[in-house]
């Protein structure tokens, strides 16, 4: 299987400070007999090139990721699967759509709203764990749509980053002009207008490969109830669907800290044990098929 990372630029584990989920994934698949390709994202450690603009982009990259294991010939080659986390879920996706799909698709905690909704919910969620009182949420939420409505219908950038700026220092006078111009830059870069405009279901009846969703309960990045839904509503005529939610577990797939090991004295956190072997399980089904 080809593992492909979450958003961003990213190492080939999947690095997001000191923890390593697609590193640790990798060891534990590796030594139960599933051979596993991760590689750098594009411009970040042995990988050249420039990062990829849109989640279209990295296709490419999940595609290449198969043909070259088509070229070993240790492979089994009936049997090869893309495994993505968050965004890598919705790319992993995207090339089951197109030709010469994989056999099998792992999502984790793949998202199956627009992007515009995801950024609305993500905001209100943050609040909403912050204790922020609900007519404050409402408001923030008018304020966060009625901006991502500027950057969808103005085209010229140069204005948008304008507007966006001055609405960003208008809502929060804590923030000085050059965060709020670096804010606004990011926010209508193209790769953030692609995110807004994109719909991880549109493609999704092409998808024929059997697909597991996986999403934990504990992540606040991707609402583990809206997107599972979404994602298996735009999958309903794929008769090797299988979706699962996951207790405590977060975006980074880790379970509830009273579960992480203790190394050292102390504990830190790991990839879910129980996310690990429904993996496990899931495609070692795939390969008696």
């Amino acid at each position: 299987m080809v593992l492909l990372s979450d958003a961003g630029s990213q190492d080939r584990d999947g690095t997001v400070g000191d923890f390593a989920p697609l590193g640790l994934l990798a060891d534990f698949l590796t030594r139960r007999g599933v051979a596993v390709l991760r590689f750098d994202d594009r411009g970040v450690g042995k990988s050249g090139g420039t990062p990829a603009v849109t989640t279209a982009d990295l296709v490419s990259d999940a595609q290449a990721g198969l043909n070259f294991l088509r070229t070993r010939p240790e492979i089994d080659l009936a049997h090869l699967g893309l495994v993505g986390h968050g965004e890598g879920g919705n790319v992993a996706l995207l090339a089951a759509a197109q030709p010469l799909p994989p056999a099998f698709v792992v999502a984790m905690a793949a998202y199956g709203l627009p992007g515009r909704d995801i950024v609305v919910q993500q905001q209100a969620t943050t609040l909403r764990t912050l204790g922020t009182e609900t007519s404050q949420i409402e408001a923030a939420t008018k304020r966060q749509m009625a901006m991502l409505e500027i950057i969808r219908q103005t085209t010229d950038n140069a204005q948008a980053q304008a507007i966006v700026a001055n609405m960003l220092k208008q809502n929060n006078a804590a923030i000085d002009n050059a965060t709020a111009q670096s804010s606004a830059a990011e926010m209508t870069s193209a790769r953030y207008r692609f995110f807004l405009a994109f719909n991880p279901v549109e493609k999704l009846s092409a998808v024929a490969c059997p697909v597991l969703l996986l999403n934990g309960t504990a992540d606040l990045t991707i609402n583990a109830d809206t997107n599972l839904k979404a994602l298996s509503s735009g999958l309903n005529k794929n008769k090797g669907l299988t979706s699962k939610k996951l207790a405590g577990v977060n975006h980074l797939f880790q379970p509830e800290p009273a579960k992480w090991p203790i190394v050292n004295g102390q504990q830190q956190p790991n990839f879910s044990p129980e996310a690990q072997e429904v993996i496990r399980e899931w495609v070692m089904a795939q390969s008696k098929k």
